[in-house]
């Protein structure tokens, strides 16, 4: 016989639940930052710009309704030795939800193959670029928001030849990252018809370069790409090569813009002689949303890489909200819708207004700081290259590459 008021109490209580608000949850997600190693001097800023995205989150009602981000930070040293375990820890021990970073290439692809895609973890790095990265056997968990060195190289090489540089000497690092670009860039100098007077590899770490250079100067070009690190091999060998003698001019990479690159060498011996790429800053509405928020915050918005990390946390956070929940499984594929047309745009500093849309049912698409977030089937975007040179001892941006 049916308990009419059983039934009758039980319909109550789940009428109560439905009308009552979800419960907040907390979510965990990491940071993985090459804090240490040889770009310690570019990881600061980039770590700051993803921050600035989850404060902005917690600052803004929070996430699933209500709930904090806290973030828990590891140090992959841009070493992939490092990075396995450094992941291992947030993945397995911490049990973050995902992660911003790594940063290198080579620690981002060793972080993620350790315990990332193990783990089922999503992973966007604001600054890996090797081509290598696009290769990556990754159950579709690896992403990244800067763009890949297959673009960055070609427009390297266009560069030289818009300048009149048709010949001269490289030496890049010998890992993922300076091998993919140096190959990259070797193909498509060749393809403009500049030439490669000599092509010397360099490990990092080393406290003397003099042997590389002289194969370099011997290749008779005074013209000289360095491929490698701000606070490694790069500054090292940027200031060997200015005592040399043997080289007037010096073109640098992503890796090579940071303040340590050029520490303890006479401003007067690279002002105008030295030049690099990297990746830019959108120009467009976004951008400047960004550009005050970081600004306000105290942060410069034109420091490398932190538009693409603030890009990577807020999409990050973004994915979270739209699977409902702090759980891994399902956050691959909110990822790409947040971050995919159609939908109704959402820009950096818009939380509370992606909330309501999410909560609304309704489609988003987030155009960030460093352009729309659109990736592709191996999880890159498009971006864009810029020029920076060296003007009274320090980086000023001069605009994008043609």
């Amino acid at each position: 016989m049916i308990n009419v008021n059983k039934f009758v109490g039980l319909a109550a209580v789940a009428a109560i639940l439905a009308a009552s608000p979800a419960l907040a949850e907390d979510v965990k997600l990491g940071i993985l930052g090459d804090i240490t190693g040889p770009i310690e001097s570019l990881a600061p800023p980039i770590v700051a710009g993803a921050q600035l995205a989850f404060d902005e989150v917690n600052a803004q009602g929070g996430i699933l309704g209500g709930g904090k981000i806290t973030v828990v930070t590891g140090d992959s040293a841009c070493d992939p030795s490092v990075a396995g375990p450094a992941a291992d820890k947030l993945v397995n021990t911490d049990k973050v939800t995902g992660i911003v970073g790594a940063f290198c290439t080579g620690a981002t692809i060793g972080a993620a193959t350790a315990a990332g895609i193990p783990g089922g973890v999503v992973m966007i790095s604001p600054s890996a670029t090797a081509p290598a990265l696009t290769t990556l056997a990754d159950s579709d968990l690896v992403y990244r928001t800067a763009p890949s060195d297959a673009f960055q190289g070609v427009k390297l090489a266009d560069l030289l030849m818009q300048k009149g540089i048709k010949e001269v000497a490289l030496t890049y690092v010998n890992n993922d990252y300076g091998k993919g670009l140096a190959d990259v860039f070797k193909a498509q100098y060749a393809k403009d018809g500049g030439k490669v007077t000599a092509d010397v590899s360099h490990e990092d770490g080393k406290a003397d370069y003099r042997a590389e250079l002289g194969q370099l100067a011997a290749g008779g070009t005074q013209d000289l790409v360095i491929i490698a690190y701000a606070s490694g091999s790069g500054h090292t060998i940027l200031q060997q090569a200015v005592e040399s003698g043997d080289f007037t001019a010096y073109i640098g990479v992503d890796g090579m813009i940071g303040d340590e690159a050029l520490a303890g060498i006479d401003p007067a011996a690279l002002n105008g002689k030295v030049f690099a790429t990297r990746a830019g800053a959108y120009a467009g509405a976004s951008a400047d949303l960004y550009k005050k928020l970081a600004t306000d915050a105290k942060q410069d918005p034109a420091a490398t890489y932190a538009p693409q990390a603030y890009d990577a946390a807020f999409l990050l956070a973004l994915a979270v909200e739209k699977n409902g929940s702090a759980k891994r499984e399902g956050l691959s594929k909110a990822l790409r819708d947040v971050a995919t047309a159609p939908g109704e745009k959402i820009q950096p500093g818009e939380w509370s207004k992606a909330v309501e849309l999410i909560k609304a049912g309704k489609d988003i698409d987030y155009d960030g700081a460093a352009g729309p977030a659109e990736f592709d089937a191996a999880g890159d975007v498009d971006g864009i290259i810029v020029e920076v040179d060296v003007k009274d001892g320090k980086f000023v941006e001069v605009g994008p590459v043609k």
